[in-house]
C-alpha cells in the first residue's frame, strides 16, 4: 500500500503545475545594499497601488471577457458604472465602445541589477596613516534616480501600473519609478582603509529589470435586454521591458588601492 501511496504522489507531481506545490520566494538583498528609508534625508512618499477590489457589478462583468483584465483604470470605470434592470426591457439592445486598452500585463522575466545607477563616492586616502582609517558612506549630493519604459507603448501609464504592481508582488520589494537619495544621507557601516591604501566606497541604486508582454483589446459594453457582458475585440499583443528602481535602498562597492583609481 505504501509503495502505491508513493506512485500516485509522485504522478501528481509530475502532472501538477509547479506553482501548485512551491511558491517562488521574493527577491533577497544582498549584504552590499542597505535600506537607507530612516537615514534618508529625502523623505519618499510611499508607492501605494493596491490591488483594486472589483465591485459586484464589475466582478460580473469582468466574469464574462474572455480576455483577463487586471488593468485597474479599467476596473474602477466599472466601479463607477451603475446598469439598473427595466422590467421591460424585452427587445431592449446596445452596444457601447469603451475604448481600445490595454487589458493585462504578463511577466516573463523580473530582475535586480543592484548597480543600477552610481549615485555618490566617498573616498579617503590613508598612504600616510599608520592605522586603519574608517570610511562611512555620507550622500554628497541629491540625487534624483528615474526608472521607465524600454520603448514606447500606447497608455504608458496604464502599463506601467501593471508592470509596477507586478514588480512588486514578485520582488517583495519597494518600487516606484522615481526616487530620490538626499544630501547628507549616511549610514553607520564602517568601511576599515588599511595604512598606505586609498579607500574608494561607491554607492549606487538598485533596480528592477522588468520584462513581459502587454494586451491590448477593444472594450466594448453588450446589453440585451437585462442581460449584459464584455466584448473584447481587435486583442494584440506586445512585448515590453521597464527599469523600476528600489526605494530608499543602496548598495555598496568598497576597493582599496595603493594607487590612485
Amino acid at each position: 500500500m505504501k509503495q502505491v501511496i508513493t506512485s500516485v504522489c509522485s504522478l501528481l507531481l509530475l502532472l501538477a503545475p509547479c506553482h501548485v506545490f512551491a511558491e517562488k520566494a521574493a527577491i533577497k538583498a544582498p549584504p552590499s545594499a542597505l535600506d537607507i528609508s530612516k537615514e534618508n534625508t529625502y523623505p519618499n512618499p510611499t508607492q501605494d497601488l493596491p490591488r483594486l477590489q472589483p465591485s459586484e457589478l464589475a466582478k460580473n462583468l469582468l466574469d464574462t471577457s474572455k480576455i483577463p483584465i487586471e488593468n485597474p483604470d479599467l476596473i474602477r470605470m466599472f466601479n463607477e458604472t451603475s446598469i439598473s434592470n427595466a422590467p421591460l426591457a424585452v427587445g431592449y439592445r446596445a452596444k457601447i465602445y469603451l475604448g481600445q486598452w490595454p487589458l493585462n500585463y504578463e511577466s516573463t522575466e523580473t530582475t535586480v541589477n543592484w548597480e543600477y545607477q552610481q549615485i555618490n563616492r566617498n573616498f579617503h586616502d590613508n598612504r600616510g596613516g599608520k592605522t586603519f582609517h574608517a570610511l562611512s558612506y555620507h550622500q554628497d549630493t541629491q540625487k534624483i534616480i528615474q526608472g521607465g519604459l524600454t520603448a514606447p507603448i500606447k497608455n504608458a501609464e496604464d502599463v506601467k501600473k501593471m508592470m509596477l504592481l507586478k514588480a512588486m508582488s514578485k520582488t517583495n520589494l519597494p518600487l516606484a519609478f522615481q526616487t530620490v537619495v538626499g544630501y547628507g544621507t549616511k549610514h553607520s557601516r564602517v568601511y576599515n582603509i588599511a595604512p598606505s591604501n586609498l579607500g574608494y566606497l561607491t554607492a549606487y541604486a538598485p533596480a528592477v529589470n522588468e520584462k513581459g508582454k502587454v494586451t491590448f483589446g477593444e472594450v466594448y459594453l453588450v446589453l440585451k435586454g437585462n442581460q449584459r457582458h464584455l466584448l473584447i475585440k481587435n486583442v494584440t499583443s506586445q512585448g515590453i521591458g521597464a527599469w523600476i528602481p528600489v526605494q530608499d535602498h543602496v548598495s555598496f562597492g568598497f576597493v582599496t588601492s595603493p594607487t590612485p583609481r
